[in-house]
């Protein structure tokens, strides 16, 4: 539930909402209207052109804007993803010709709608949600418009543009990634493709781990096997949502249970040692009798 500001939660608090939003945004307005404000974001907004989808969602302390991600069935969706030469980008370098053209469907809405936004500014998004929210928070920095995101989160996010405009464009950006997620593998390098952002690697176990090339490498490969001896493709069935959702609430748990273990410790500690019991017979001195 967001029943504080969101900058007072911790890191991964965050990161498990800005997923469950994302989530949402997969949903039709009556539907995402009823989630949403499950969660604690009792306002929205829906933005719609051409196939192209977001989400503002508002409460009394913050503004996030979701955008939503890619649907098997939308022909709109399959052709941004699959579109992969690069156009010049709004400002600086070159972005991913599909993606841009998503976000420019939108863009005049999303700038006019977030003019008079005085709360703090939040984007987040799943697969190509993940890839339009990059580019429409890189553009909200950029902007005339008086706020500025606090922080950029996607998940399963593709490649969005290339070097100069990935170094030009710095954002406080969490890119989760999870495991074998193919999606974030494309478009591939060698078509100039770089990511933004301070990637997040979940483990084949869903947690949260640091490690190098070798290390990630070897991960996937175990994982890759082992989801094929459950006979399912685990390039594609990591790129679910609910994958990460299920991963970071994993993750949210064990922080609980890490800070529950802490406090106790604490508490013992200012507590000192036990205190030996009194001995009655001994403070009554030589002289008293005992009845």
């Amino acid at each position: 539930m967001a029943d504080r500001p969101v900058a007072e939660m911790t890191q991964l608090k965050q990161s498990l909402l800005m997923a469950e939003l994302a989530m949402v945004s997969y949903n039709d307005p009556d539907e995402a209207g009823r989630a949403a404000d499950s969660i604690g974001f009792p306002d929205l907004a829906f933005f719609e052109r051409d196939g192209s989808q977001a989400y503002r969602f508002r409460n009394q302390y913050d503004c996030v804007i979701a955008c939503r991600g890619t649907e098997a069935n939308e022909w709109n969706d399959i052709r941004a993803d699959v579109r992969a030469s690069s156009v010049l980008a709004e400002t600086v370098g070159r972005v991913h010709r599909g993606f841009k053209r998503e976000v420019d469907d939108l863009w005049p809405m999303l700038e006019t709608a977030l003019m008079c936004n005085r709360q703090p500014l939040w984007f987040c998004g799943h697969s190509l949600g993940g890839a339009m929210a990059t580019i429409c928070a890189g553009r909200c920095l950029l902007s005339h418009i008086d706020s500025n995101p606090q922080r950029l989160f996607s998940f399963g996010s593709p490649r969005v543009g290339n070097p100069r405009y990935t170094q030009y464009t710095r954002l406080d950006h969490l890119r989760y990634v999870n495991n074998n997620d193919i999606v974030t593998r494309v478009p591939p390098t060698w078509f100039g493709y770089r990511h933004c952002g301070s990637e997040i690697y979940l483990d084949r176990r869903g947690q949260i781990r640091k490690s190098g090339f070798a290390g990630k490498t070897r991960d996937r490969w175990i994982g890759f096997w082992r989801g094929l001896m459950k006979g399912k493709i685990d390039s594609f069935a990591d790129h679910s949502i609910h994958q990460y959702i299920n991963a970071l609430g994993q993750a949210l748990d064990q922080e609980s249970q890490a800070a529950s273990r802490k406090e106790k410790s604490w508490k013992k500690i200012k507590s000192g040692p036990p205190r030996p019991k009194h001995d009655t017979k001994k403070s009554l001195g030589p002289d008293a009798s005992v009845r």
